[in-house]
C-alpha cells in the first residue's frame, strides 16, 4: 500500500525549529520528486518546497527561503524538511505529496494526513 507518513509538527515559539519528516512506504522514494505543502485555516494550500529524484533539484517558496532546508535520505525512504526561524505565519498542517514527473509538473499524489505546526508565544 502505497503511504506517505508525515511528522515532527508541534508547539514551537517564534524564532524556533522543527524538523518534519515524510516516511514513504510501499514505494521507493528515489523515483519521486517530494513535495512540502501546508494549509492554514480559512486559507488555500500552498507549496512550500519541494525536491526532485533526478538530480536532487530543491525548490522554496519565496517566504521560507532561507529558513527551511528540504533533505532527502533515500536509505531510510524519508524527506525531511527543517524548518528555522519560525514565524506564526508558518502555522499551518504541513503535507507531504509524491509526483512522478518532477517538482514543477504540479501533479502530485499519495497526499499524507498532515502534521499540526503550530508557532506561537
Amino acid at each position: 500500500q502505497v503511504q506517505l507518513v508525515e511528522s515532527g509538527g508541534g508547539l514551537v515559539q517564534p524564532g524556533g525549529s522543527l524538523r518534519l519528516s515524510c516516511a514513504a512506504s510501499g514505494f521507493t522514494l528515489d523515483y519521486y520528486a517530494i513535495g512540502w505543502f501546508r494549509q492554514a485555516p480559512g486559507k488555500e494550500r500552498e507549496g512550500v518546497s519541494c525536491i526532485n529524484s533526478s538530480d536532487g533539484s530543491t525548490y522554496y517558496a519565496d517566504s521560507v527561503k532561507g529558513r527551511f532546508t528540504i533533505s532527502r535520505d533515500n536509505a531510510k525512504n524519508t524527506v525531511y524538511l527543517q524548518m528555522n526561524s519560525l514565524k506564526p505565519e508558518d502555522t499551518a498542517v504541513y503535507y507531504c505529496a509524491r509526483d512522478t514527473l518532477g517538482c514543477t509538473t504540479g501533479s502530485f499524489g499519495s497526499w499524507g494526513q498532515g502534521t499540526q505546526v503550530t508557532v506561537s508565544s
